[in-house]
């Protein structure tokens, strides 16, 4: 072994004991527990192994909950894409001396506690909340407001995960040659011309990772269909965390904590090495 080797694999070996102890042990732990058996007493679960967890997981009464999911974070990630290109374009674009100030704008929600601003959007969205007042004005009102909704729900989501979506994006315009806009003016192009043939190609490595870094959290979120949805707004991440505090199901949660993860990977997988310049 070389000197150059030993000393590479020293600076690597903080970070693989931080990933071994709090990423590998744990991750091993939940897929322990998917395969153990329900235990209604402190243990929560217990020997012999067995597969029912995960044969429970997927009956089918669970693919509405397992549809609903996907559908919220896909509609996430889209909301977030029609409202973060336009904001990373004019920052990238016309920012000036004033981008930092307007990146800094984008990260002020992460200031805050991510479960003090949903608690905050439920006020909003309630009855007698700000939004059904103001819109009861121009007869737009709804009886006992947004909450409880597939809307609220996804518009909940789109606030709390859109700067994970601007900020890939801006770095691929920043990056992004201007000029070649002006060129396509000049050969006659018009602009939707324009943006599908030049600006989207472009920075599409920054709409790769922003969709990605949207859709992955937002797929495993719970917090937000727990206090903005219902029981008929219930994702994948809730009954999770349902199988974990009330339900007592270890395994169970486990199992489809599993299955979830399996469902990023082969994201992950069909994303394949695009973005990664970004990211």
């Amino acid at each position: 072994m070389s000197r150059r080797w030993l000393k590479a694999n020293a600076l690597l070996t903080p970070t693989g004991l931080w990933l071994g102890i709090f990423l590998i042990a744990p991750l091993a732990l939940v897929v322990q527990f998917s395969f153990a058996t329900r235990d209604t007493g402190v243990a929560r679960a217990v020997l012999p192994w067995t597969t029912q967890a995960y044969l429970t997981a997927l009956d089918p009464a669970f693919l509405p909950i397992f549809g609903r999911t996907l559908v919220y974070a896909v509609a996430t990630t889209v909301a977030c894409l029609l409202l973060g290109f336009p904001l990373a374009w004019f920052i990238a674009r016309h920012g000036g001396k004033y981008r930092t100030v307007l990146l800094a704008a984008v990260l002020i929600p992460f200031w805050s506690s991510y479960l003090a601003r949903i608690y905050a959007w439920k006020a909003l969205l309630d009855g007698e909340g700000l939004v059904n007042t103001m819109l009861g004005w121009v007869g737009l009102g709804r009886d006992g407001g947004f909450l409880l909704t597939h809307g609220a729900v996804i518009l909940g989501l789109t606030y709390g995960f859109l700067p994970f979506m601007v900020l890939p994006l801006y770095v691929a315009c920043e990056r992004f040659d201007f000029r070649l806009v002006e060129a396509s003016y000049d050969l006659g192009h018009g602009r939707a011309s324009t943006f599908f043939r030049v600006v989207l190609p472009g920075v599409m490595t920054g709409v790769l990772a922003g969709s990605l870094l949207v859709l992955v959290p937002s797929a495993g979120d719970f917090v937000t269909p727990k206090l903005l949805g219902g029981v008929d707004q219930s994702t994948f991440g809730s009954v999770i965390d349902d199988q974990f505090r009330g339900g007592n199901n270890w395994p169970l949660g486990s199992a489809m904590a599993v299955l979830l993860l399996v469902l990023v990977v082969l994201v992950l997988v069909l994303r394949g090495r695009r973005g990664e310049d970004v990211l």
